[in-house]
């Protein structure tokens, strides 16, 4: 864990927004998320830019993004932004087309490399916006408050979308760190030392519910309850946009007691993934264009609680019903 004096830090507001797929402020003029939006050092988004992927999405939402007022505007991809990944890709034009099925819908296999460079090239650049990829990174602000920030676009395998992973492979945790019965595949473990995580998808039990049961990642479940950063933002599951305050010791202690009560054949009633697992479930209304305080020492307590955030804008029937999440919170200045 990364370790800074009390006294030392720069109160900053970040505006997390994920699963915007394809939206425009003037498409949706009544929607929670208008213009003008209120200020914000660091703009966050979870991923899925777009609908299915397509070029000119992305520009779209280059420009929806170019809008938003922020220093500092960190991307990642979702599932939905097919040719940013491109393993996908390569497989989508790898993949044969059908005798009777029309041939000029076969995927361009230079559209991963326009994607990648719109995203990365002048228009991301005069959007003000950072696409980030597997990893961790390290940002130092106008006022001096820095941070560091762990993400990733993958999400378990549901489908054929991109960015995914079988559900017996651990991306986020070392080998011999994860759960038994998986296969670690990460190639960048989430470290102990970031203050931020923004994935793309929950880990499980967490802001996951939807009607397929809580449909989050135990992997990143497993990485969570080590690293404990200040805040982990996502979206994904739309129907679990919100936030809740994780406390870590809660869980562990429900966790030992529900395992107790097991070995001695004890019946264990089990209730949906977030009450069982000791999440202390805030129903928080969103005070949007306001702040949610997250701040140190007050609401957040360093290695016990994390702010979890699913920030996406779209319900389940993708209709732009959802606010982002405007929160404050204290980092250290940099040296």
């Amino acid at each position: 864990m990364s370790s800074y004096s009390t006294t030392n830090t720069i109160p900053t507001t970040f505006l997390i927004i994920s699963d915007t797929h394809n939206f425009a402020f003037t498409d949706f003029p009544t929607s929670p998320l208008y213009q003008p939006t209120p200020q914000a050092d660091v703009l966050l988004h979870s991923g899925d830019l777009t609908s299915v992927g397509g070029l000119p999405s992305f520009r779209k939402a280059l420009s929806m993004l170019s809008s938003i007022t922020a220093e500092l505007k960190l991307v990642i991809a979702g599932n939905h932004d097919l040719e940013l990944d491109k393993t996908f890709w390569d497989t989508e034009v790898a993949r044969p087309i059908p005798e009777d099925g029309p041939h000029d819908d076969r995927p361009d296999p230079e559209d991963h490399r326009k994607a990648v460079d719109l995203m990365t090239g002048d228009l991301a650049r005069e959007a003000g916006v950072t696409y980030l990829t597997e990893g961790t990174h390290t940002f130092t602000l106008s006022t001096g408050a820095t941070f560091k920030i762990w993400v990733s676009p993958y999400t378990p395998e549901y489908g054929d979308w991109a960015f995914s992973y079988k559900h017996n492979e651990d991306r986020y945790n070392p080998p011999g760190k994860g759960l038994p019965g998986t296969e670690s595949i990460a190639i960048n473990p989430i470290p102990d030392d970031v203050d931020i995580v923004m994935t793309h998808g929950p880990p499980k039990g967490i802001r996951d519910y939807c009607d397929g049961g809580n449909v989050g990642c135990p992997h990143l479940l497993q990485a969570m309850k080590k690293v404990r950063p200040m805040v982990h933002c996502f979206g994904h599951v739309h129907e679990g946009s919100g936030i809740e305050v994780v406390d870590w010791w809660a869980l562990e202690k429900k966790e030992a007691k529900e395992n107790e009560m097991l070995k001695k054949n004890v019946g264990v009633q089990r209730k949906n993934d977030a009450v069982q697992k000791g999440i202390e479930v805030e129903w928080t209304e969103n005070p949007y264009p306001g702040c949610y305080e997250w701040r140190r020492g007050k609401q957040w307590r360093k290695g016990e609680t994390t702010l979890a955030v699913n920030a996406s804008i779209m319900n389940g029937a993708y209709q732009p019903t959802n606010a982002p999440w405007r929160i404050k919170v204290d980092l250290r200045r940099a040296s």
